[in-house]
This record gives C-alpha cells, sequence and structure tokens, in this order.
C-alpha cells in the first residue's frame, strides 16, 4: 500500500543511513540514481530495492527523478513516501503520515519535521535547521520529503522534469488549484545531513533558490497565487536593485550612498525582532546570491537555453 521512491547521487554512508531507516512496511522500494559513482547503487540493491539509473544524456533533475521512481510503482501503491538519499526517516513516521491521508480522502501531502542531523557542525548547517522549521497545519508546500498520495499526484500529472529547483512548491500549486490539500503534520519526519562546511556552498545553494524564485514566479506568478513573487522582488530589491541605486549615489554625494548602506543593518536588526541574529544577519546576505541566481535565470530565459544543476555538495 505504501511505495518509496528514494533519489540520490553519491550520497556515501548518508545513503546508507536512509537504507537502513527505512520500516518493513514501505514496499516496494524504488531508488532512481542520477550518476553515482560511490557504490549507492550496489548499495541500494543489496537492501532489496529496484533500482533505475537515469539516463545520462539528458540533464538530471531532482523531478525527473522522483517522476522515473513513481512510475516504477505498481497500482497497489496508494501512498509514497519521497525521500532524498542524504536524509533517514524518523520512527513511527510512516504510520502518522499514513493514518492522516487516510483519515482525509483531499489530503494530498502530508510533510512533518526535517532536522539537520549535524547543525553545530556549520552555521551553514544551523541555517538550515532554522530553514527546515516551518509551521503546524494547512501548508502551500512541501519540500523534497514527503508522503503522498497517488492519486492526487497522477491527477496534476506528477513533477515538471525540467525544473533544475523548486519543483515541490510548484508541484504543490498545481494541487493545491486543483482542490488538493497540504498539510504539515506536528511529527518528526526526517534526518538530513546538509554536510555545508564552506561558505560558497552556502552561496550556491542560496543561488539555486534565487533561480527557484525567479522560475516560481515566470510559471505561477499571476493573481490569485502570486507563486514566489514576493521572495523575488525581495531578492532583486535587496541584491540587485538596492546596491545599484547605491553605486549611482556614490557619484552624487558620498553621505548619500552612506545613508543608503545602512538600510542593510536596519533590515538585519528588524529581522532579529523575531529570529536569532545570526539567522537574520544570513537571510540578508543571502539575498545577493539570490539575486544572482534570479538574475541568471532571466539570463538564460533571454538566451533560450536552460542551466544545469546547482550542486553544492
Amino acid at each position: 500500500m505504501i511505495g518509496a521512491v528514494i533519489i540520490g547521487r553519491n550520497e556515501g554512508t548518508r545513503f546508507l543511513d536512509c537504507l537502513t531507516s527505512l520500516p518493513d512496511s514501505l514496499a516496494p522500494v524504488i531508488y532512481v540514481d542520477s550518476g553515482s559513482t560511490d557504490g549507492s547503487i550496489e548499495a541500494a540493491e543489496a537492501h532489496g530495492a529496484t533500482v533505475i539509473s537515469l539516463d545520462t544524456s539528458k540533464p538530471f533533475t531532482a523531478a525527473r527523478a522522483r517522476n522515473a521512481g513513481l512510475a516504477q510503482l505498481g497500482e497497489e501503491v496508494r501512498f509514497v513516501q519521497l525521500i532524498d538519499g542524504d536524509c533517514a526517516l524518523a520512527e513511527g513516521w510512516v504510520e502518522r503520515a499514513r493514518a492522516s491521508l487516510e483519515a482525509d480522502p483531499k489530503l494530498a501531502v502530508v510533510c512533518g519535521r526535517r532536522r539537520e542531523r549535524y547543525p553545530e557542525a556549520s552555521i551553514y548547517n544551523q541555517l538550515c535547521d532554522w530553514e527546515w522549521d516551518t509551521p503546524i497545519g494547512e501548508a502551500r508546500a512541501c519540500g523534497g520529503d514527503a508522503m503522498m498520495r497517488r492519486a492526487a499526484l497522477a491527477d496534476v500529472g506528477g513533477y515538471r522534469d525540467d525544473l533544475i529547483a523548486g519543483e515541490e512548491p510548484e508541484l504543490c500549486v498545481r494541487l493545491r488549484a486543483a482542490g488538493w490539500r497540504v498539510e504539515r503534520l506536528d511529527a518528526e519526519m526526517t534526518l538530513h545531513d546538509a554536510a555545508m562546511t564552506r561558505f560558497g556552498q552556502w552561496w550556491q545553494r542560496s543561488r539555486r533558490a534565487g533561480h527557484a524564485f525567479a522560475e516560481g514566479a515566470a510559471l505561477h506568478g499571476a493573481p490569485p497565487e502570486r507563486h514566489w513573487v514576493r521572495e523575488t522582488g525581495r531578492a532583486l530589491f535587496w541584491g540587485a536593485g538596492l546596491p545599484l541605486v547605491i553605486l549611482l549615489a556614490a557619484f552624487v554625494s558620498f553621505w548619500l550612498s552612506l545613508i543608503l548602506v545602512l538600510a542593510y543593518p536596519l533590515q538585519v536588526l528588524r529581522l532579529a525582532r523575531r529570529w536569532p541574529l545570526l539567522r537574520a544577519a544570513f537571510t540578508v546576505l543571502g539575498k545577493f546570491p539570490e539575486a544572482q541566481g534570479a538574475l541568471g535565470y532571466y539570463a538564460s530565459r533571454l538566451r533560450g537555453s536552460r542551466r544545469g544543476l546547482f550542486e553544492y555538495k
């Protein structure tokens, strides 16, 4: 009744933790590999999973991998647990998620609390752990880990294969438009290992977010959804527009440009009223790579091309 689709690429020991965390109630287990060279395929086979290796002649995307896994599930599978290969399922999650889906026939997606396995390892891991702590109850979107109703996925045609980021929120937009619901449960769901120890990794991941914001707004930015329009606007304002204004102001008055620069620390202090100061500071700093990602999306669109994955590990 409940299958599992895992996607991964060179996740190493993190993938072994993922496999061993799966309860026996999940069957079949489908592993979709995107060109791993670390023995992930052999490990999945040893754990009894069905392995699908994506065609390397086509661009890899998480959405494409998930669709490939979903296509391998039999008709008898009503619900599917989707999970990334760098995550491990929490004990008791499958039963809690299944009960919620069975209790509400219009509930398409349930997710829970995703936590970082090693938040103390770096500020970047800690930032991820804060990011995962989303409000409980009715939700607009889920992340990569979630249990979903097969009928709902079939109703909207699954994921968009061509999205390189933001594929789950985009899917949830279409699910909600079709009358389905998404809910975040008050339950532990997965342990995630971001494995981010360098500033460059965090910057690349933030660039990916900016790209996702811009593409999501291009797809579903019209009213009433306005999907990621505000997020895109904030990224472009703080990460590109205001710096340009500051630069131009410097040609008029040094003091004017200095006053404009003060908008950044003031924004940090404003956000710090509800968040830890470090999170507030990185949220403001993150607008620069987000703007870079959004502008990169627009540039690719003008050229009629699509960029590849943003990989930070």
